[in-house]
């Protein structure tokens, strides 16, 4: 009985700060969706489920959707298989120094202020002075073009920016999951002939499913709401002609530049859902059952 009491009095100041900062804002966001609410108005309406009547026939919230899901899609796949090459390449070396080395170059970007980074890869890909235009017109000649104002290249620009800044994190994940296999399974799997990439296919990734699992859970959630990369490497909010809108910064704009809080709102609530569904399907698809 003690010891129950020692656990609550440990735990409860954790479930204070996750009440208050996490699960009071969602039931305060929704009950604001539920009103036409600006804090320009002395008097918000009440317009019950008016706001997410408008969403679903707001041909805008579809666009920003499509972007959402085709930047979280794509950059999680990429950034989960080129991790996991990485970090099976960095788990190679025998030297603990170069495979300490190597994890900190890959995890220096992560450090990295986000604002600050996507500002110097924003000048990178600009049409006229930036460096990405100059290597691809001396290498293959290409004429220089606006990687962050034109409908086919925007989304591709910051999902390489968005690998470039954190794939560090899970390099070290990877990394960490490929050393705790213990190295019995490729003692033996070598005394039975098996070669690197059969080791890797047969061993190694059945054996990190639950790092997988995880990893591909919390990537997919930190694309789906990314907003600062798209917010600082895009001069308007979403581009010309909303070519790079995504639903955070749909949000955002929604909120504070027509001060619409509560169909931004509505907005969120939507976003939360498809990262539910997301993370769900995720965890059902990634199930581990295993022991070393």
């Amino acid at each position: 009985m003690k010891s129950h009491k020692f656990v609550i009095l440990v735990l409860a100041p954790v479930f204070i700060i996750i009440a208050t900062f996490q699960i009071i804002p969602i039931f305060l966001g929704l009950g604001i969706s539920l009103f036409d609410y600006s804090p320009l108005n002395a008097h918000n309406t009440f317009v019950g489920f008016s706001n997410f009547t408008r969403l679903f026939k707001d041909p805008i919230f579809y666009k920003a959707l499509a972007h959402t899901l085709y930047f979280g899609v794509f950059a999680t796949g990429i950034n989960l298989v080129l991790t996991l090459f990485i970090a099976q390449i960095i788990s190679s070396f025998k030297s603990n120094r170069i495979r300490s080395g190597f994890r900190v170059i890959f995890f220096m970007p992560c450090v990295a202020p986000l604002a600050a980074t996507g500002l110097v890869w924003r000048v990178m890909f600009d049409q006229r002075v930036g460096v990405i235009n100059g290597i691809l017109g001396k290498l293959f000649g290409m004429t220089p073009r606006a990687w962050l104002g034109e409908a086919g290249t925007v989304l591709p620009a910051i999902i390489v920016f968005s690998l470039w800044a954190d794939i560090g994190y899970n390099i070290i994940l990877f990394c960490a999951g490929i050393d705790g296999i213990p190295r019995d399974f490729y003692e033996a799997a070598v005394i039975d002939g098996a070669g690197p990439v059969s080791r890797f296919f047969r061993i190694t990734l059945p054996l990190l499913a639950r790092t997988t699992c995880f990893v591909l859970a919390m990537t997919m959630i930190f694309y789906f709401q990314s907003f600062a990369q798209f917010d600082i490497m895009q001069r308007d909010l979403g581009g010309p002609n909303d070519i790079g809108l995504v639903l955070s910064l749909f949000i955002y704009r929604t909120a504070f530049r027509y001060k619409n809080m509560g169909y931004a709102s509505a907005i969120s609530l939507g976003l939360f859902l498809v990262i539910m569904v997301f993370t769900i399907i995720s965890q059902k698809l990634n199930k581990a059952d295993w022991g070393y």
